[in-house]
């Protein structure tokens, strides 16, 4: 269900953030700063899974022979080129990628019509107030939809287990064990770099943040805790105009909890089929991880798609996908918690770099804002995430 207001949220949140910005310059400055930080996130999370999984190898004396080529033919879809990336993330219609939930494509579309209100000035206000105003209804129903997520959890995780057993947990523990333990690193990196940069009352945010992580760790979508995360930010003192930007904009670009395992997969799966990969190989890999990982949003079985294309990069068989599907939907739960506390980071972090306080423990001192400036934040009593 939550998946059924992912769309007029995002496009109601990231146009209402854009449009408030009110100036290409305040516009171009807040970008270039939400990109800088997605680059220097994706290199850590790419750089951290290679490093793991060189120290620990988990995929060595696996002996893996590809019998068949095509035994992932389910997993290949295209290939993963530019023209492929393009071609997902421009939308032919905006309907048709809202009725897909197409989120790239959505963050696209938002991004152009976000930037025409702003041009447009005074004129456009009668269609920002009317998109601020959907936020509210979505936000709403939202607390509605949650109110169905013990169940829906619950029923997840035991159709997940009943399907694939217990002994599939087991007999990839090592593997998992090892892509969980680069997961808790990346979090504690990405939590550090934060409290020297917002200051100490991250732990604060980092508190706030554990439900939706909780909540897109069961049901292993970052997707569905994007509304309880723009509420906790907002809550936490992230203003509505950076918080509405970076956050979606992040779901597509700073996925760093995917791009971790892109790597690590892909490196697990040499050491099975006894291949080395060089140290300059190993950092090409993480250059060509840089590229592909960015259409992650728009691609179907979106990591897996990026292993395939880069396995066929450095001749590795394919056919090693094998090797993760039976754990695949088990390691995809801390993936998206990752992602969320990734993104909810980056919008404090960008915040802090705009001049926003956060209040007691955090760097800075607090601006002066009139209420015409920012939406108020969400009282609990309004939106129920329990």
């Amino acid at each position: 269900m939550v998946k059924m207001i992912i769309a007029p949220l995002v496009i109601s949140t990231l146009v209402v953030g854009i449009a408030k910005m009110g100036d290409a310059k305040t516009l171009g400055r807040i970008f270039s700063k939400t990109f800088f930080l997605f680059i220097c996130a994706s290199l850590l999370s790419i750089a951290l899974g290679l490093l793991i999984v060189n120290l620990f190898q988990p995929g060595a004396g696996i002996n893996f022979v590809a019998h068949d080529a095509g035994a992932v033919a389910a997993v290949q879809s295209e290939p993963f080129t530019l023209k492929v990336f393009i071609s997902h993330a421009v939308p032919t219609s905006i309907v048709d990628a809202m009725a897909r939930n197409e989120i790239l494509q959505i963050v696209v579309f938002s991004i152009f019509l976000g930037c025409s209100l702003a041009a447009i000035g005074e004129k456009a206000d009668p269609i920002v107030k009317v998109l601020d105003s959907l936020v509210y209804v979505m936000l709403k129903l939202t607390g509605y939809v949650m109110l169905f997520a013990p169940l829906t959890v619950f029923a997840a995780i035991s159709g997940l287990i009943a399907e694939r057993g217990l002994g599939v947990m087991v007999s990839a523990g090592i593997f998992m064990g090892e892509f969980y333990l680069t997961l808790g690193m990346l979090w504690a990196i990405l939590i550090g770099l934060s409290t020297l940069i917002v200051g100490p009352c991250i732990g604060r945010l980092t508190k706030a943040i554990l439900e939706p992580a909780l909540l897109a760790f069961t049901t292993s979508s970052s997707e569905a805790a994007f509304p309880g995360t723009l509420n906790k930010l907002e809550k936490f003192g992230v203003s509505s105009k950076i918080a509405s930007f970076v956050l979606p904009i992040g779901y597509s670009f700073n996925l760093v909890g995917s791009m971790a395992y892109c790597s690590f997969a892909t490196v697990f799966i040499a050491q099975a089929c006894n291949i080395e990969l060089s140290m300059g190989e190993q950092i090409t890999m993480l250059l060509i991880l840089m590229l592909t990982s960015k259409g992650m949003a728009g691609v179907p079985r979106a990591s897996m798609v990026v292993i395939a294309a880069t396995l066929n990069q450095f001749n590795i068989p394919e056919a090693g996908l094998i090797l993760l599907m039976g754990v695949d939907p088990f390691l995809d739960m801390g993936r998206s918690a990752t992602n969320v506390m990734s993104n909810a980071m980056g919008a404090a972090i960008v915040g802090r770099w705009e001049g926003e306080h956060f209040g007691q423990g955090c760097r800075g001192t607090a601006p002066v804002k009139s209420p015409e400036q920012e939406r108020p934040v969400t009282e609990p009593s309004e939106v129920a995430m329990s």
